[in-house]
C-alpha cells in the first residue's frame, strides 16, 4: 500500500501550495473582515463618553465608507438637503471625523455605530453666528432620530444603493486597496442593503402617517424597546418623550422609592444604562464582560458628573425671593421626599400617550430577554404604569423644552395656564432666550433650523401642570431667577 509519503512530487508541491493559500487566506479573511481591533482609548473622559465604543459596532455598525458616502449619493433624503448628517441635527466637533455620539471601531474593517452621547450631549448659543457650547450628558433637544432611522432605511430600498453607485462615490473620498474594493463591492455593499432593509420590519410605526412626527429632541422611548428589544408587534400606542439628561445619576435612590424614566418604569441607573446600551447594539453583546465593563464605567461616570451651571447673569435679589415663591410652590414636589417618585396622572394631568405604550407585560418580557444573555440588573418595573416621576431640577434650565413629551417650550410657558401655552413652536433652534428660560422657538432662523411641534396633535398635548400658573406675575419673573440656580 503507497502512503503519503510515495505521493508524486507535484502532487505533494500542490498540496502545500493549496494548505499555504488556505492559511493565507484564512489569516487575510480573520485580519480583513472579524479581527476586532480594539476600541480606541480616551484619555479624556468626556471624550471617551462622546466617541468611546460600546462594542454596537458588531451588529449594529455601518460599514464606515457607506456610512460617509450615504449623503452625497442620497441627498434628496435628507431632512434638509445640501448639509449631510448635519442635516439631523447632530451635535458635531470642529476637527472631528464623526459627531458626538458615533463610534468607530475596526472590526475587520472601519465600522460606525451610535453611542449614548447622540441623544445626551445638549448644545446652545446666546447669538446665531456663535459656535456652539457643548453640555456633556444634557438632553439632544437638536437630534431628528426619527428622521435619521428613516434615512437609513430609505437609502438601503433605493435601486442606487448598489455597489456601482456607492464604490463610485467611495473612490473619490478614499484610496481602497485591491481587497478592500472587492470586499466593499462584492461583501460589504450586498449585506449592509440587506441587514438595513431588514429593519424596516422593526421601524414600521415611524412611517404610519396618522402618528405626528417626533421632531428634534424626542423619540418614542418605550416603543423602541417594545420592537428592538422584545420584538413584539406594532400596536397603536404612540408615546412621544423628550430626550433626558443623565447627569448626576446619583440622585436617583430606589431605597427612597426614587424611579427613573418619565413614567418610572426602571428601577435605577444602571438597569437604565445597560438597557439603554442593549437598545443600541440590538443584539446580545459579543463580549459580555468588556460590555459589563462598560456600563460600570458609564454609570460610575454619569453618576458622579454634576448638573450643568447656569452660564449667563443671574439677578441674586430676584432669585433670592424666586426661592420663597419656589418652596411656597414648587418644593412639595420638586425638592422633597417626593421628588423622584411617580405623581399619579390625575393629579398632575399632562399627556397619557407615554403610559399607554408600556405596562407590566412588556416589562417582564423585557426583563427576561436581559436575563436570558446572563445579564443581571434591577431591570424594568413589573407593574402598571400610574403617572409620571416628579422631576429633580439640577440644570433645569437647560432641560427645555418641557413636559415629558417636550411640549412646553420655556419654563416662562410652564408658568402660564395650559390655555395660553404655545400651541405651535419649533423644535430643535440651539439659540437660548434667557428671558424664558429656554430655547427660541419662533421666527424665520427656528423655522429653518428646527421641526415644527403641533400641540393638538396625538400625544403632543401640552396641558397639565397647572402648577403656578396664577402666581403674579412679579413672582413668576422671580421664581423663573431662581431656577436659573438650580
Amino acid at each position: 500500500m503507497k502512503t503519503l509519503c510515495n505521493c508524486p512530487r507535484w502532487l505533494k508541491i500542490t498540496g502545500l501550495v493549496v494548505l499555504l493559500l488556505t492559511v493565507v487566506l484564512g489569516i487575510v479573511g480573520y485580519n480583513r473582515f472579524m479581527r476586532d481591533y480594539g476600541a480606541t482609548v480616551f484619555d479624556n473622559p468626556d471624550d471617551r463618553f462622546k466617541y468611546g465604543s460600546m462594542g454596537a459596532e458588531n451588529d449594529a455598525g455601518i460599514p464606515y465608507w457607506i456610512f460617509y458616502v450615504l449623503p452625497r449619493v442620497f441627498p434628496d433624503k435628507l431632512p434638509k438637503p445640501g448639509v449631510g448628517y448635519a442635516s439631523f441635527g447632530v451635535v458635531w466637533e470642529e476637527g472631528q471625523e464623526l459627531p458626538v455620539g458615533f463610534s468607530k471601531r475596526r472590526i475587520g474593517f472601519d465600522r460606525v455605530a451610535n453611542t449614548c452621547a447622540s441623544c445626551h450631549v445638549s448644545s446652545y448659543r446666546t447669538q446665531a453666528d456663535e459656535t456652539p457650547t457643548l453640555v456633556v450628558a444634557g438632553p439632544n433637544h437638536t437630534l431628528d432620530l426619527e428622521a435619521f432611522f428613516r434615512f437609513l432605511v430609505d437609502c438601503a430600498k433605493d435601486p442606487r444603493f448598489n455597489a456601482d453607485t456607492l464604490m463610485a462615490e467611495i473612490e473619490l473620498a478614499s484610496k481602497l486597496d485591491f481587497i478592500d474594493r472587492m470586499a466593499y463591492r462584492y461583501l460589504i455593499i450586498p449585506i449592509t442593503k440587506k441587514r438595513l432593509t431588514e429593519r424596516e420590519g422593526q421601524f414600521q410605526w415611524l412611517y404610519r402617517h396618522d402618528f405626528p412626527e417626533w421632531g428634534r429632541g424626542r423619540d418614542d422611548a418605550m416603543n423602541l424597546t417594545k420592537y428592538f428589544m422584545i420584538r413584539w408587534p406594532m400596536d397603536d400606542s404612540f408615546g412621544p418623550t423628550d430626550m433626558p439628561s443623565v447627569w448626576n445619576l446619583k440622585k436617583y435612590q430606589p431605597e427612597k422609592g426614587h424611579r427613573m424614566n418619565f413614567a418610572g418604569d426602571s428601577h435605577d441607573p444602571y438597569s437604565v444604562v445597560i438597557d439603554s446600551a442593549l437598545g443600541l447594539m440590538g443584539a446580545e453583546p459579543k463580549d459580555k464582560d468588556d460590555f459589563l465593563g462598560h456600563i460600570d464605567w458609564l454609570v460610575d461616570y454619569l453618576k458622579n458628573k454634576p448638573a450643568p451651571k447656569y452660564p449667563f447673569p443671574i439677578d441674586a435679589a430676584r432669585a433670592a425671593h424666586g426661592k420663597s415663591v419656589f418652596d411656597a410652590n414648587c418644593a412639595a414636589c420638586h425638592a422633597s421626599a417626593r421628588t423622584g417618585t411617580i405623581v399619579p396622572l390625575a393629579e398632575i394631568g399632562t399627556d397619557r400617550g407615554r403610559i399607554n405604550t408600556w405596562g407590566k407585560q412588556a416589562a417582564i418580557e423585557a426583563n427576561k430577554v436581559v436575563s436570558d444573555m446572563g445579564i443581571q440588573r434591577k431591570g424594568l418595573v413589573e407593574a402598571p404604569l400610574t403617572g409620571y416621576v416628579a422631576q429633580f431640577l439640577d440644570g433645569i434650565w437647560l432641560r427645555a423644552p418641557y413636559l415629558h413629551n417636550g411640549s412646553v417650550p420655556s419654563l416662562a410657558d410652564m408658568l402660564a395656564p395650559p390655555a395660553q401655552r404655545p400651541q405651535v413652536f419649533w423644535r430643535g433652534y440651539d439659540v437660548y432666550d434667557q428671558t424664558k428660560v429656554g430655547f427660541v422657538v419662533q421666527g424665520p432662523e427656528a423655522e429653518r433650523a428646527g421641526t415644527p411641534l403641533d400641540t393638538r396633535l396625538r400625544g403632543n398635548g401640552n396641558g397639565g401642570h397647572s402648577f403656578g400658573t396664577s402666581l403674579p406675575a412679579g413672582d413668576k419673573t422671580d421664581l423663573l431667577e431662581y431656577l436659573k440656580t438650580l
